[in-house]
Formats: C-alpha cells, sequence, structure tokens
C-alpha cells in the first residue's frame, strides 16, 4: 500500500498541493482526475520524488518517508525509493541514441546491476508483452508515437516497479494511436498491479479505476468509485464527468 499523509507542495508562493491524505491500495488501480492546474501532475512526480514535497510523509509498503524544510533527505534514500516506482511521462522520455531493447535495458543494468544476459532475456519478454518483439533493434524515430509509447511501459515494467504511475500517457497521441496504449494499461489492470494514472479520457477512468481521486485547487475534494463521484450531488464534479465523457 502506498499512503500519503499530510503532503503539500509549493512552487515559491503558489500553493500546488495542500495537506493530501491518500491511501493507494496494492493491486489496485487508482484514476486522478480534475482540472487543469489542479495538481495532478505535481502530485504523482511527488509520488516519484521528481519533485520533493515540501512537507509530509510517504510510506510505501512499510519504507516511510518524511519531508521537512529544514532536514533535507539524503540523495541516496530518494535513489532507493525511486526504484520502487516506475514512471511512464507524457512524452515517452526515450534514449533517441540506443535502440528500443537498449532503452529497456539501461534501468536493470545500470540500477539494478542486472547482467545483459538476463536483462535482454526479461527486455524481450516485456517487449513481446506489449506487442513489440519485432522492434527490439530499432530505434524511437523509427516508431509511432504509440510504439513508442509502449516501449516507455516496457521500460517502467523492467524495474519490477511496486507501482506505476502514468501521467496522461495518451495525451500526446493521436486518438488513433492511443487506442493500442490504453489496451496496454488496460492488460495491467486486468493483472493487478498497483498503478496510478493521471487521464482525461473518463470512459477510461470509469473502466478501469478501482478508486477516483478528483482533485481541485490542490486538495481531494472527493474520492470513490466513479459511481460514487457522479452521484455525489457535487455540482463542481458533475460539470467535469458530464464535459469529459
Amino acid at each position: 500500500m502506498l499512503q500519503i499523509k499530510n503532503l503539500s507542495k509549493n512552487y515559491e508562493d503558489l500553493k500546488v498541493l495542500e495537506q493530501i491524505d491518500l491511501e493507494i491500495e496494492s493491486n489496485k488501480t487508482t484514476v486522478i482526475i480534475g482540472p487543469s492546474g489542479s495538481g495532478k501532475t505535481t502530485l504523482l512526480r511527488c509520488l516519484n520524488l521528481l519533485a520533493i514535497p515540501d512537507i509530509g510523509e510517504i510510506d510505501l509498503n512499510g519504507v516511510s518517508l518524511t519531508f521537512d524544510p529544514n532536514q533535507p533527505l539524503q540523495k541516496r534514500k530518494i535513489l532507493d525509493y525511486r526504484k520502487k516506482t516506475g514512471m511512464v511521462f507524457q512524452s515517452f522520455h526515450l534514449f533517441s541514441h540506443r535502440t528500443v531493447i537498449e532503452n529497456i535495458m539501461e534501468g536493470p543494468v545500470t540500477v539494478l546491476k542486472k547482467g545483459k544476459a538476463d536483462a535482454m532475456a526479461e527486455g524481450m519478454a516485456l517487449l513481446k508483452k506489449v506487442g513489440l518483439e519485432d522492434k527490439a533493434n530499432q530505434y524511437p524515430r523509427q516508431l509511432s508515437g504509440g510504439q513508442q509509447q509502449r516501449v516507455a511501459i516496457a521500460r517502467a515494467l523492467a524495474m519490477k516497479p511496486e507501482v506505476l504511475l502514468f501521467d496522461e500517457p495518451t495525451s500526446a497521441l493521436d486518438p488513433e494511436l492511443e487506442i493500442e496504449v490504453l489496451e496496454i494499461i488496460r492488460a495491467l489492470a486486468k493483472e493487478h498491479y498497483t498503478i496510478v494514472i493521471v487521464t482525461h479520457k473518463m470512459t477510461f477512468a470509469k473502466e478501469v479505476g478501482d478508486n477516483i481521486i478528483f482533485l481541485e485547487n490542490g486538495r481531494i475534494l472527493k474520492q470513490g468509485s466513479y459511481a460514487e463521484l457522479y452521484h455525489s450531488g457535487n455540482e463542481r464534479i458533475n460539470r467535469f464527468l458530464t464535459t469529459l465523457q
């Protein structure tokens, strides 16, 4: 389980997250929704420590980190924690000078110190999982956007993370290409990975989300199943869900 307690994050005078309390269940899919500027991506980046919270606590399966501006976290603790998370970004972030299989092997070899033969075998298995085993020796520039995002998912899986984080993974894709990426995420949800995903696709959120978090102005306005949010009687939430159906 991933537990977040009293988590806040500011950028200078701008309050982006305020006193977030949240429990993310293992083997479930948690979907974060809300209007632009509500703090969705910042929350996801805090869960990966790409953004360091100002105050609060994060506990991932018993490994606890406390944030205090007067006592910065040691770099080793940050790196050790990041090994437990896998992040899939909007814009892929693949190494352009490395082949597809080299992109997937990079983390296991350099961070987890896995042997190259084992990393390659596992990488090829993951490419098969995302339907791209025939692209192993191509470079990112030779792939479509949807294919690049599937490689990014395989790269995240290669680290065997305890939680997978997706930041609007189809926002940079044409509608035709986003379908193939959503299919991969659907499959991972059915395999009971622990997933946290930021998305503006409400139909997809309704389908895969075990718990939906509605953020506004850096605070959790409501959480629960999609049906609970839809029938909450909250006019702001109903308007948002209806607009983005």
